[in-house]
């Protein structure tokens, strides 16, 4: 018998799990709204937010990548150096600075993507590349 097996019986956290779970899916849904009205801005159909890998993949097209890199968020370290870089491309995009970028779309993700797509910006491609 282990420690923590003498501590805590499965019943005691199971009700854990399911706040976990519940939080977990306010989160997504949050997300998803969010990321729903971004794709809808940055001219991809909306629906492609709810699906959780392919998501990622049109938020990079978003950023003005091919989707083919996003396969680089599977490698770690690089992916979180790749993320900073589509988040800052994404809001440069919306027309928005560095600072709004690494701690709106960066950190605090559905409320940067909130702020993006319920917000007044506009997606303009040719932002980034410039």
């Amino acid at each position: 018998m282990n420690a923590l097996a003498s501590v805590v019986t499965p019943i005691e956290y199971s009700p854990l799990h399911t706040v976990w779970i519940v939080i977990g899916l306010a989160w997504y849904v949050l997300l998803v709204v969010a990321l729903w009205k971004v794709f809808t801005k940055a001219g991809y159909p909306g629906w492609l937010a709810i699906i959780p890998i392919v998501n990622t993949f049109v938020l990079v097209k978003v950023a003005g990548f091919s989707a083919w890199l996003g396969l680089l968020y599977l490698i770690p370290i690089v992916n979180i150096v790749f993320h900073i870089i589509v988040s800052l491309r994404i809001g440069k995009g919306f027309g928005k600075g560095a600072a709004f970028s690494i701690f709106l779309i960066w950190l605090l993700s559905a409320i940067g993507f909130l702020i993006l797509g319920f917000g007044s910006d506009t997606y303009d491609k040719a932002r980034i590349t410039a």
